[in-house]
């Protein structure tokens, strides 16, 4: 599996695809199986690291809330 940093590239890359407006959680930007192959550890910790970058970088994304079931959902702007 990929290491969390080119994971971390990959979330970032894939959110500058979606349309002003739209709201999506992390997992959003993988495909399913990707998604599904990271090990819970390293999502939580790209969880951590992706809510962290867009919150302090001008990246067009802004934190919306946690949805039910407790994942951080966003929004590009």
């Amino acid at each position: 599996m990929d290491d969390v940093d080119s994971l971390l590239k990959t979330a970032l890359s894939e959110a500058k695809n979606l349309q002003e407006g739209e709201s999506f959680l992390l997992k959003d930007l993988f495909k399913g199986y990707l998604w599904n192959r990271i090990s819970r550890g390293d999502r939580l910790l790209i969880g951590s690291l992706f809510l962290r970058y867009v919150s302090s970088h001008d990246c067009h994304i802004a934190v919306i809330h946690k949805g039910a079931s407790g994942q951080q959902r966003y929004q590009k702007n």
